[in-house]
């Protein structure tokens, strides 16, 4: 993971939206072998609207929403397998056991977890992780790859044409 990590300035849903379509769209051949995504800000940073976006954006047709009650939706499309996890609601490492979360990896599955603070030691390890923050009215996001399918993954963002009004660092 030798790569600096992307900041981005969102300025609106819009933008944020923009972000979850980009993901989807460079989404790594070496995510093949299964992808996770972790994403952690605080409540209103924008971390459904991502992966509302990114979902649409592969496929998902109809409504997302947070898995906030229900703590984990699938998505079946037939180049990938999307889970979506919300552990907001857990209250400890042994919720998140029981929750099988480890199982529901492999092969062609993408899976993106909401507040993965709180599931520590019981998810697999990210392969990018998306850090959103307040900026004012907008959201500030860190993009930091934490294996090689992350750093392909953000090889591939950084040539995004439609990202580099929102970018906030050179990497």
């Amino acid at each position: 993971m030798s790569r600096a990590p992307l900041q981005l300035s969102l300025p609106d849903a819009g933008a944020t939206e923009g972000l979850g379509r980009a993901l989807a769209a460079a989404l790594p051949d070496t995510a093949g072998a299964g992808a996770v995504v972790y994403l952690q800000g605080e409540l209103g940073t924008g971390k459904t609207t991502t992966v509302r976006s990114l979902l649409h954006a592969l496929g998902v047709i109809g409504k997302v929403r947070s898995p906030t009650y229900t703590l984990i939706d699938t998505y079946v499309l037939p180049q990938v397998t999307c889970v979506h996890i919300d552990l907001y609601r857990v209250q400890s490492r042994g919720e998140v056991e029981e929750l099988g979360i480890r199982d529901l990896t492999g092969p062609k599955s993408l899976m993106l977890i909401e507040w993965p603070e709180k599931g520590e030691g019981a998810i697999p390890p990210a392969d990018l992780l998306l850090a959103l923050t307040y900026a004012g009215t907008a959201r500030q996001i860190s993009i930091l790859p934490q294996s090689v399918c992350g750093d392909t993954w953000l090889a591939k963002l950084l040539n995004d044409t439609s990202l580099r009004p929102y970018v906030s660092n050179l990497t």
